[in-house]
């Protein structure tokens, strides 16, 4: 008999366990691998590509016949198939919204036997610390679909590793590996993450991270109309106020608490609402620590930017500032996206590199591509002056972009100027250089005898503009260039700006970065 009821409790005990697992649906029918083939610019030679190349990740079916999978799996693609698990079939895919910034992106089968017999994936909420998760994918070391679990240790803001973005993020104890990329994390039958990156250092292991639901949320709102528009950011640097004396400084009681405005881009929306100086004490009715953290969730802090990140482009923001010891309510309507306020890029995919040539000279607005073109040690190996730049350079009214003359193409033309390489180019007939649209405009509007181009060391290189515009197509046919410029340079304005006017042959310029 006590065998029986031990019998008893066991199935009992049984059942609740399973019917209390995190992860009760066998999803493995709307887990996908990805095979992607991909090929990527030469910013050394921004007019060709690098060669073929291939890769591999997951994603998962959802609503509406999509794929949901990472940026990062299939950027720079030439050609995607995708299998589902158990099946050996590979499908055609194509790429319907790729979203760099958040690392997200959505591909479609126009086959629609492969979607028969599978039950798409529905998107959870934002899962707590110590919630249990599974990670589903197609990690190296197999073929077949892989499952491993763990808990959820963090919920914060993090850098994606693929766009630099500093974004909502959730660290898990599940093991990733390169292929897991683009996989659902699961629990109560729900997808609350897409996994995405692992820490890889000796000193520590299994930990990974994982896109949460509400950024994958606010992508599929976002291109819910058709169309990706992107995360908004107010264009604007913050400091913490943390010490006492600053507070003091400006104007803040014992009972404020905020973050300080110390720089607001050209471009801004925030450009004559805010200036620098000013105190942020709240967003939305939320109120901002020293620390320039917010309360996103009851007992759980991340940064300021998630309030900004929440809302879609074009959406207004409310925030309550201190200007000069006076407490102000503004609004600001959120009209460019994430990263618009960058000198230099971060590294860009599914785009083409910018350039311009003129009598050999081959021109590039500094990215973070161009600089990797020195190895994966670029930060060591790069001209530092260039370095800099993207490290800490801020954009001002007269510099959006930092121009390099990458080389000189050689020929009788340009003879003496033939090692000249990466070199920042500060004006260029007489004509201050903020953009490659400036640079272009320079050159083309010139009606002089030279071209006379003035790096930020004060150096000159002078050619002669006949020469220039009689042997140019010689130098592009020599070296194989079919066109003098890349696509988004072709219908630049005619005329620019005469403002800043330069006469580098009669003014004496100081050596050193042009501020």
């Amino acid at each position: 008999m006590k065998l029986i009821v031990r019998v008893v409790l066991l199935i009992i005990l049984s059942y609740l366990v399973t019917s209390a697992s995190w992860a009760k649906k066998d999803v493995k029918n709307s887990v996908v691998k990805i095979y992607t083939v991909y090929n990527t610019y030469d910013y050394d030679r921004p007019w060709q590509m690098k060669g073929q190349n291939s890769c591999s990740g997951s994603g998962t079916i959802i609503d509406g016949k999509r794929i949901l999978t990472n940026a990062h799996v299939v950027a720079d693609h030439t050609f995607i198939q995708v299998r589902k698990a158990g099946d050996a079939k590979r499908y055609t895919a194509e790429v319907e919204v790729v979203a760099h910034k958040c690392d997200l992106a959505i591909l479609k089968v126009n086959d629609d036997s492969f979607y028969e017999n599978v039950d798409p994936v529905q998107i959870g909420d934002l899962p707590r610390v110590r919630d249990r998760v599974a990670v589903y994918g197609y990690p190296e070391g197999g073929d077949e679909l892989s499952i491993t679990e763990g808990v959820v240790s963090r919920v914060e803001h993090n850098l994606y590793s693929h766009s630099f973005a500093h974004l909502l993020t959730c660290q898990i104890d599940a093991a990733i590996n390169e292929g897991n990329s683009g996989g659902p994390v699961m629990k109560d039958d729900q997808l609350v993450g897409v996994a995405f990156q692992a820490m890889s250092r000796e000193d520590v292991e299994n930990i990974g991270y994982m896109v949460p639901s509400p950024v994958i949320k606010h992508f599929l709102t976002d291109i819910a109309d058709g169309k990706y528009d992107g995360i908004p950011e107010l264009g604007i640097s913050t400091q913490e106020m943390e010490n006492p004396d600053i507070r003091l400084k400006f104007g803040m009681s014992k009972e404020d608490t905020g973050a300080l405005i110390s720089y607001i881009d050209p471009d801004s929306p925030a450009r004559g609402v805010l200036r620098s100086g000013d105190v942020i004490l709240a967003i939305d009715g939320v109120r901002v620590e020293n620390d320039k953290t917010v309360e996103f969730r009851e007992g759980e802090r991340t940064h300021l930017k998630y309030l900004i990140q929440k809302k879609q482009m074009n959406d207004s923001i409310r925030l309550r500032i201190l200007r000069q010891k006076r407490i102000m309510n503004v609004a600001v309507k959120l009209s460019t996206p994430l990263h618009s306020s960058r000198l230099v890029p971060h590294e860009q995919y599914d785009v083409s590199p910018t350039y311009y040539i003129l009598g050999g000279m081959l021109f590039e607005p500094v990215t973070l591509n161009y600089l990797k073109t020195w190895g994966k040690k670029w930060i060591f190996s790069a001209p530092d002056d260039i370095t800099h730049y993207y490290l800490y350079g801020k954009r001002t009214d007269d510099r959006k972009q930092v121009i390099v003359l990458v080389e000189v193409l050689a020929d009788e033309i340009n003879v003496g100027y033939h090692d000249l390489d990466n070199r920042v180019v500060s004006y260029v007939n007489g004509k201050k250089i903020s953009t490659m649209a400036d640079l272009v405009a320079a050159f083309e509007n010139n009606a002089g005898k030279y071209h006379i181009i003035l790096d930020e060391r004060g150096h000159q290189i002078v050619l002669d503009r006949s020469k220039i515009d009689h042997y140019s197509q010689r130098i592009l046919e020599r070296y194989k260039i079919s066109s003098d410029r890349s696509k988004d340079l072709q219908n630049v304005p005619s005329q620019m700006s005469q403002k800043q006017v330069f006469d580098p042959i009669n003014t004496v310029v100081q050596k050193g970065r042009d501020n």
